[in-house]
Protein backbone atom coordinates (compact mmCIF):
# COMPACT_ATOMS: atom_id res chain seq x y z
CA UNK A 1 0.00 0.00 0.00
CA UNK A 2 3.00 2.27 0.35
CA UNK A 3 3.32 2.51 -3.46
CA UNK A 4 -0.34 3.48 -3.79
CA UNK A 5 -0.01 6.08 -1.03
CA UNK A 6 3.07 7.47 -2.72
CA UNK A 7 1.19 7.70 -6.04
CA UNK A 8 -1.72 9.38 -4.25
CA UNK A 9 0.62 11.97 -2.80
CA UNK A 10 2.32 12.62 -6.19
CA UNK A 11 -1.02 13.02 -7.95
CA UNK A 12 -2.21 15.39 -5.25
CA UNK A 13 0.96 17.47 -5.54
CA UNK A 14 0.57 17.60 -9.37
CA UNK A 15 -3.06 18.66 -9.09
CA UNK A 16 -2.18 21.28 -6.43
CA UNK A 17 0.54 22.69 -8.67
CA UNK A 18 -1.59 22.77 -11.85
CA UNK A 19 -3.19 26.16 -12.51
CA UNK A 20 -6.89 26.24 -11.81
CA UNK A 21 -6.92 23.02 -9.78
CA UNK A 22 -9.14 23.18 -6.70
CA UNK A 23 -9.19 21.04 -3.61
CA UNK A 24 -12.05 18.77 -4.63
CA UNK A 25 -10.79 18.53 -8.21
CA UNK A 26 -7.30 17.63 -7.04
CA UNK A 27 -8.60 14.95 -4.73
CA UNK A 28 -10.74 13.50 -7.49
CA UNK A 29 -7.76 13.44 -9.88
CA UNK A 30 -5.61 11.76 -7.26
CA UNK A 31 -8.29 9.14 -6.63
CA UNK A 32 -8.56 8.55 -10.38
CA UNK A 33 -4.82 8.09 -10.77
CA UNK A 34 -4.67 5.74 -7.79
CA UNK A 35 -7.51 3.68 -9.22
CA UNK A 36 -5.70 3.44 -12.56
CA UNK A 37 -2.45 2.29 -10.93
CA UNK A 38 -4.27 -0.26 -8.79
CA UNK A 39 -6.09 -1.65 -11.82
CA UNK A 40 -2.84 -1.84 -13.79
CA UNK A 41 -1.04 -3.70 -11.00
CA UNK A 42 -3.94 -6.08 -10.57
CA UNK A 43 -3.91 -6.88 -14.29
CA UNK A 44 -0.14 -7.33 -14.31
CA UNK A 45 -0.36 -9.69 -11.33
CA UNK A 46 -3.04 -11.74 -13.09
CA UNK A 47 -0.69 -12.33 -16.02
CA UNK A 48 -1.92 -9.57 -18.28
CA UNK A 49 0.24 -8.55 -21.24
CA UNK A 50 -0.03 -4.84 -20.40
CA UNK A 51 2.45 -3.23 -18.04
CA UNK A 52 1.44 -0.66 -15.38
CA UNK A 53 2.87 2.08 -17.58
CA UNK A 54 0.72 0.90 -20.53
CA UNK A 55 -2.33 0.76 -18.30
CA UNK A 56 -1.67 4.34 -17.23
CA UNK A 57 -1.68 5.26 -20.91
CA UNK A 58 -5.31 4.11 -21.11
CA UNK A 59 -6.57 7.22 -19.41
CA UNK A 60 -10.14 7.35 -18.07
CA UNK A 61 -12.93 9.29 -19.73
CA UNK A 62 -12.16 12.41 -17.71
CA UNK A 63 -8.64 12.71 -19.20
CA UNK A 64 -7.62 14.98 -22.10
CA UNK A 65 -8.51 13.50 -25.54
CA UNK A 66 -6.97 16.36 -27.50
CA UNK A 67 -3.47 14.88 -27.56
CA UNK A 68 -4.71 11.63 -29.10
CA UNK A 69 -6.70 13.52 -31.78
CA UNK A 70 -3.70 15.68 -32.61
CA UNK A 71 -1.55 12.57 -32.95
CA UNK A 72 -4.08 11.01 -35.37
CA UNK A 73 -4.34 14.06 -37.68
CA UNK A 74 -1.11 13.47 -39.66
CA UNK A 75 -2.20 9.89 -40.40
CA UNK A 76 -5.57 11.09 -41.65
CA UNK A 77 -3.94 13.67 -43.88
CA UNK A 78 -1.65 11.00 -45.35
CA UNK A 79 -4.68 8.77 -45.96
CA UNK A 80 -6.48 11.56 -47.78
CA UNK A 81 -3.42 12.26 -49.93
CA UNK A 82 -3.12 8.57 -50.85
CA UNK A 83 -6.81 8.43 -51.79
CA UNK A 84 -6.46 11.60 -53.91
CA UNK A 85 -3.41 10.19 -55.74
CA UNK A 86 -5.22 6.89 -56.31
CA UNK A 87 -8.25 8.70 -57.75
CA UNK A 88 -6.00 10.75 -60.02
CA UNK A 89 -4.13 7.63 -61.19
CA UNK A 90 -7.39 5.85 -62.04
CA UNK A 91 -8.88 8.88 -63.81
CA UNK A 92 -5.79 9.92 -65.77
CA UNK A 93 -5.90 7.21 -68.53
CA UNK A 94 -9.54 7.91 -69.42
CA UNK A 95 -8.93 11.67 -69.24
CA UNK A 96 -5.91 11.42 -71.54
CA UNK A 97 -7.86 9.36 -74.08
CA UNK A 98 -10.80 11.78 -73.95
CA UNK A 99 -8.61 14.84 -74.39
CA UNK A 100 -6.57 13.20 -77.15
CA UNK A 101 -9.52 11.88 -79.15
CA UNK A 102 -12.17 14.52 -78.47
CA UNK A 103 -10.96 17.85 -77.10
CA UNK A 104 -7.86 18.29 -79.26
CA UNK A 105 -9.54 17.30 -82.58
CA UNK A 106 -12.48 19.60 -81.84
CA UNK A 107 -10.02 22.40 -81.07
CA UNK A 108 -8.29 21.87 -84.43
CA UNK A 109 -11.66 21.78 -86.19
CA UNK A 110 -12.62 25.11 -84.64
CA UNK A 111 -9.30 26.61 -85.78
CA UNK A 112 -9.56 25.24 -89.34
CA UNK A 113 -13.14 26.53 -89.61
CA UNK A 114 -11.71 30.07 -89.73
CA UNK A 115 -9.23 29.21 -92.49
CA UNK A 116 -9.10 28.26 -96.14
CA UNK A 117 -7.40 24.88 -96.08
CA UNK A 118 -7.36 22.01 -98.56
CA UNK A 119 -5.90 19.36 -96.27
CA UNK A 120 -2.48 19.19 -97.95
CA UNK A 121 0.20 19.28 -95.23
CA UNK A 122 2.67 21.19 -97.41
CA UNK A 123 0.26 24.12 -97.76
CA UNK A 124 -0.40 26.20 -94.66
CA UNK A 125 -3.99 27.18 -93.78
CA UNK A 126 -4.94 30.74 -94.75
CA UNK A 127 -6.87 32.72 -92.14
CA UNK A 128 -10.16 34.04 -93.61
CA UNK A 129 -12.20 34.75 -90.47
CA UNK A 130 -15.94 34.08 -90.73
CA UNK A 131 -16.03 33.56 -94.50
CA UNK A 132 -16.79 29.83 -94.20
CA UNK A 133 -19.70 30.48 -91.85
CA UNK A 134 -21.01 33.23 -94.11
CA UNK A 135 -20.87 30.86 -97.05
CA UNK A 136 -22.80 28.21 -95.12
CA UNK A 137 -25.63 30.60 -94.21
CA UNK A 138 -25.80 32.17 -97.67
CA UNK A 139 -25.45 28.75 -99.39
CA UNK A 140 -24.92 29.92 -102.97
CA UNK A 141 -25.06 26.34 -104.33
CA UNK A 142 -28.29 25.53 -102.46
CA UNK A 143 -26.89 22.28 -101.06
CA UNK A 144 -26.41 23.02 -97.36
CA UNK A 145 -29.93 24.25 -96.70
CA UNK A 146 -31.38 21.13 -98.33
CA UNK A 147 -29.08 18.92 -96.23
CA UNK A 148 -30.13 20.72 -93.03
CA UNK A 149 -33.80 20.26 -93.88
CA UNK A 150 -33.32 16.53 -94.53
CA UNK A 151 -31.39 16.15 -91.28
CA UNK A 152 -34.04 17.95 -89.22
CA UNK A 153 -36.78 15.79 -90.76
CA UNK A 154 -34.86 12.60 -90.03
CA UNK A 155 -34.10 13.71 -86.46
CA UNK A 156 -37.66 14.75 -85.57
CA UNK A 157 -39.66 12.03 -87.32
CA UNK A 158 -37.06 9.35 -86.63
CA UNK A 159 -36.89 10.22 -82.94
CA UNK A 160 -40.67 9.91 -82.52
CA UNK A 161 -40.76 6.61 -84.40
CA UNK A 162 -37.72 5.13 -82.63
CA UNK A 163 -39.00 5.96 -79.14
CA UNK A 164 -42.61 5.07 -79.89
CA UNK A 165 -41.74 1.65 -81.32
CA UNK A 166 -39.18 0.96 -78.60
CA UNK A 167 -41.58 1.88 -75.79
CA UNK A 168 -44.41 -0.21 -77.26
CA UNK A 169 -42.21 -3.27 -77.64
CA UNK A 170 -40.72 -2.73 -74.17
CA UNK A 171 -44.21 -2.86 -72.66
CA UNK A 172 -44.76 -6.18 -74.42
CA UNK A 173 -41.36 -7.68 -73.57
CA UNK A 174 -40.80 -6.37 -70.04
CA UNK A 175 -41.64 -9.68 -68.36
CA UNK A 176 -38.74 -12.12 -68.15
CA UNK A 177 -39.69 -15.24 -70.10
CA UNK A 178 -37.85 -17.38 -72.63
CA UNK A 179 -39.89 -15.98 -75.51
CA UNK A 180 -39.35 -12.39 -74.36
CA UNK A 181 -35.61 -12.95 -73.97
CA UNK A 182 -35.48 -14.30 -77.53
CA UNK A 183 -37.56 -11.35 -78.73
CA UNK A 184 -35.23 -8.86 -77.08
CA UNK A 185 -32.21 -10.43 -78.76
CA UNK A 186 -33.92 -10.35 -82.17
CA UNK A 187 -34.98 -6.72 -81.75
CA UNK A 188 -31.52 -5.62 -80.62
CA UNK A 189 -29.68 -7.50 -83.38
CA UNK A 190 -29.98 -4.77 -86.09
CA UNK A 191 -28.00 -2.41 -83.88
CA UNK A 192 -25.15 -4.90 -83.74
CA UNK A 193 -24.69 -4.69 -87.49
CA UNK A 194 -22.57 -1.95 -89.00
CA UNK A 195 -24.67 0.95 -90.25
CA UNK A 196 -22.94 0.73 -93.62
CA UNK A 197 -23.80 -2.97 -93.88
CA UNK A 198 -27.40 -2.14 -93.00
CA UNK A 199 -27.50 0.35 -95.86
CA UNK A 200 -26.10 -2.14 -98.38
CA UNK A 201 -28.46 -4.85 -97.11
CA UNK A 202 -31.60 -2.77 -97.60
CA UNK A 203 -30.31 -1.41 -100.91
CA UNK A 204 -30.12 -5.00 -102.15
CA UNK A 205 -33.71 -5.55 -100.99
CA UNK A 206 -35.35 -2.25 -102.01
CA UNK A 207 -33.30 -1.13 -105.01
CA UNK A 208 -34.79 -0.94 -108.51
CA UNK A 209 -33.36 -4.39 -109.22
CA UNK A 210 -33.68 -5.56 -105.61
CA UNK A 211 -35.33 -8.70 -104.28
CA UNK A 212 -38.60 -7.05 -103.24
CA UNK A 213 -39.13 -5.29 -106.57
CA UNK A 214 -38.34 -8.51 -108.41
CA UNK A 215 -41.03 -10.34 -106.43
CA UNK A 216 -43.52 -7.50 -106.97
CA UNK A 217 -42.88 -7.59 -110.70
CA UNK A 218 -43.52 -11.32 -110.82
CA UNK A 219 -46.70 -11.12 -108.73
CA UNK A 220 -48.22 -7.80 -109.84
CA UNK A 221 -46.23 -6.82 -112.92
CA UNK A 222 -44.97 -3.55 -111.41
CA UNK A 223 -42.27 -2.05 -109.21
CA UNK A 224 -42.26 0.46 -106.37
CA UNK A 225 -39.80 3.41 -106.46
CA UNK A 226 -38.38 2.84 -103.00
CA UNK A 227 -35.03 4.44 -103.88
CA UNK A 228 -35.62 6.01 -107.29
CA UNK A 229 -38.22 8.63 -106.33
CA UNK A 230 -37.01 11.53 -104.08
CA UNK A 231 -39.97 11.37 -101.67
CA UNK A 232 -40.01 7.59 -101.53
CA UNK A 233 -36.25 7.51 -101.02
CA UNK A 234 -36.38 9.95 -98.09
CA UNK A 235 -39.07 8.03 -96.23
CA UNK A 236 -37.40 4.72 -97.02
CA UNK A 237 -34.19 6.11 -95.54
CA UNK A 238 -36.02 7.17 -92.36
CA UNK A 239 -37.59 3.73 -92.05
CA UNK A 240 -34.25 1.93 -92.42
CA UNK A 241 -32.56 4.21 -89.88
CA UNK A 242 -35.39 3.62 -87.39
CA UNK A 243 -35.16 -0.15 -87.91
CA UNK A 244 -31.42 -0.06 -87.26
CA UNK A 245 -31.50 2.10 -84.14
CA UNK A 246 -34.57 1.31 -82.04
CA UNK A 247 -32.89 -1.70 -80.37
CA UNK A 248 -30.83 0.46 -77.99
CA UNK A 249 -33.87 2.46 -76.91
CA UNK A 250 -35.76 -0.81 -76.42
CA UNK A 251 -33.16 -2.02 -73.91
CA UNK A 252 -33.25 1.32 -72.07
CA UNK A 253 -37.03 1.30 -71.83
CA UNK A 254 -37.09 -2.28 -70.56
CA UNK A 255 -34.59 -1.34 -67.85
CA UNK A 256 -36.69 1.70 -66.94
CA UNK A 257 -39.91 -0.33 -66.75
CA UNK A 258 -38.30 -2.92 -64.52
CA UNK A 259 -37.27 -0.13 -62.13
CA UNK A 260 -40.88 1.07 -61.69
CA UNK A 261 -42.21 0.15 -58.26
CA UNK A 262 -44.70 -2.74 -58.56
CA UNK A 263 -46.18 -1.73 -55.19
CA UNK A 264 -47.28 1.63 -56.63
CA UNK A 265 -48.83 -0.05 -59.66
CA UNK A 266 -50.65 -2.55 -57.47
CA UNK A 267 -51.91 0.24 -55.20
CA UNK A 268 -53.28 2.10 -58.24
CA UNK A 269 -55.09 -1.06 -59.42
CA UNK A 270 -56.58 -1.57 -55.96
CA UNK A 271 -57.87 2.02 -56.08
CA UNK A 272 -59.73 1.13 -59.28
CA UNK A 273 -57.36 2.43 -61.98
CA UNK A 274 -57.39 0.61 -65.31
CA UNK A 275 -54.27 -0.21 -67.37
CA UNK A 276 -54.27 3.10 -69.20
CA UNK A 277 -54.60 5.08 -65.97
CA UNK A 278 -51.86 3.07 -64.27
CA UNK A 279 -49.52 3.76 -67.18
CA UNK A 280 -50.39 7.48 -67.36
CA UNK A 281 -50.23 8.21 -63.63
CA UNK A 282 -47.65 5.72 -62.31
CA UNK A 283 -45.51 4.17 -65.04
CA UNK A 284 -45.00 7.18 -67.29
CA UNK A 285 -43.88 9.62 -64.54
CA UNK A 286 -41.43 7.00 -63.26
CA UNK A 287 -40.03 6.65 -66.80
CA UNK A 288 -39.28 10.38 -67.12
CA UNK A 289 -35.47 10.07 -66.67
CA UNK A 290 -35.35 7.16 -69.12
CA UNK A 291 -37.42 9.07 -71.68
CA UNK A 292 -35.05 12.03 -71.45
CA UNK A 293 -32.02 9.83 -72.04
CA UNK A 294 -33.58 7.94 -74.95
CA UNK A 295 -34.77 11.09 -76.71
CA UNK A 296 -31.37 12.77 -76.42
CA UNK A 297 -29.40 9.71 -77.55
CA UNK A 298 -31.74 9.01 -80.46
CA UNK A 299 -31.69 12.62 -81.70
CA UNK A 300 -27.90 12.82 -81.48
CA UNK A 301 -27.57 9.55 -83.36
CA UNK A 302 -30.01 10.69 -86.06
CA UNK A 303 -28.31 14.07 -86.49
CA UNK A 304 -25.07 12.39 -87.52
CA UNK A 305 -26.62 9.81 -89.86
CA UNK A 306 -24.07 9.09 -92.57
CA UNK A 307 -23.23 5.41 -93.05
CA UNK A 308 -26.79 4.31 -93.79
CA UNK A 309 -27.16 7.15 -96.31
CA UNK A 310 -23.91 6.16 -97.99
CA UNK A 311 -24.86 2.50 -98.28
CA UNK A 312 -28.56 2.89 -99.10
CA UNK A 313 -28.95 5.94 -101.39
CA UNK A 314 -25.53 7.60 -101.59
CA UNK A 315 -27.37 10.89 -101.11
CA UNK A 316 -29.64 10.40 -104.11
CA UNK A 317 -31.65 10.58 -106.14
CA UNK A 318 -30.12 13.99 -106.75
CA UNK A 319 -29.61 15.51 -103.29
CA UNK A 320 -32.93 14.29 -101.87
CA UNK A 321 -31.32 12.25 -99.06
CA UNK A 322 -28.14 14.19 -98.40
CA UNK A 323 -27.85 14.78 -94.66
CA UNK A 324 -25.72 17.29 -92.77
CA UNK A 325 -23.08 14.68 -91.95
CA UNK A 326 -23.12 13.42 -95.57
CA UNK A 327 -22.56 16.98 -96.79
CA UNK A 328 -19.54 17.30 -94.49
CA UNK A 329 -17.86 13.98 -95.25
CA UNK A 330 -18.87 13.09 -98.80
CA UNK A 331 -19.06 16.57 -100.35
CA UNK A 332 -16.84 19.11 -98.58
CA UNK A 333 -14.03 16.80 -97.50
CA UNK A 334 -14.15 14.92 -100.81
CA UNK A 335 -13.59 18.22 -102.65
CA UNK A 336 -10.66 19.19 -100.37
CA UNK A 337 -12.66 21.95 -98.68
CA UNK A 338 -11.39 21.15 -95.20
CA UNK A 339 -12.00 24.62 -93.77
CA UNK A 340 -15.61 24.65 -94.97
CA UNK A 341 -16.18 21.09 -93.72
CA UNK A 342 -14.82 22.02 -90.28
CA UNK A 343 -17.16 25.01 -90.11
CA UNK A 344 -20.09 22.74 -90.98
CA UNK A 345 -18.99 20.26 -88.30
CA UNK A 346 -18.69 22.99 -85.66
CA UNK A 347 -22.22 24.19 -86.41
CA UNK A 348 -23.49 20.61 -86.17
CA UNK A 349 -21.85 20.20 -82.75
CA UNK A 350 -23.36 23.48 -81.55
CA UNK A 351 -26.82 22.53 -82.82
CA UNK A 352 -26.64 19.11 -81.13
CA UNK A 353 -25.50 20.68 -77.85
CA UNK A 354 -28.25 23.33 -77.85
CA UNK A 355 -30.88 20.72 -78.65
CA UNK A 356 -29.69 18.36 -75.89
CA UNK A 357 -29.57 21.06 -73.22
CA UNK A 358 -32.99 22.33 -74.28
CA UNK A 359 -34.51 18.88 -73.82
CA UNK A 360 -32.88 18.54 -70.37
CA UNK A 361 -34.13 21.97 -69.28
CA UNK A 362 -37.68 21.27 -70.48
CA UNK A 363 -37.66 17.91 -68.72
CA UNK A 364 -36.53 19.48 -65.43
CA UNK A 365 -39.17 22.21 -65.68
CA UNK A 366 -41.82 19.58 -66.27
CA UNK A 367 -40.66 17.58 -63.26
CA UNK A 368 -40.55 20.65 -61.00
CA UNK A 369 -44.01 21.68 -62.16
CA UNK A 370 -45.37 18.20 -61.43
CA UNK A 371 -43.82 18.26 -57.94
CA UNK A 372 -45.27 21.73 -57.24
CA UNK A 373 -48.71 20.57 -58.33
Amino acid sequence: MSGIDTTRERAARLDDGRPGAAGDGGAASADTAVAAVAAARAGWAAGSQASPTQAMAARPSGSRPGSEARAARPGRRRGRRRAAWLDAALTAPALIVYVGLMVIPVGFAVYYSFTRYNGIPSQAPQWIGLDNYTRIFEDPAGEMHSAIWVTVLIAVVGSFLVNGIALGLALLLQRTTKFNSFGRAVMFYPHVLSALIVGFLWQALLGPQGAINSLLEQWQGGRLPFLSDPTWALWTLIGVIVWAQFGVQLVLYIAGLQAVSPELQEAARIDGANKRQVFANVTWPALAPTVTITIITSILSLLKAYEVVLGLTNGGPGDATQTWAYEILAVSFANNKVGLACAQAVLLIIAAGILSFSIIVMRRKAESGAEAA
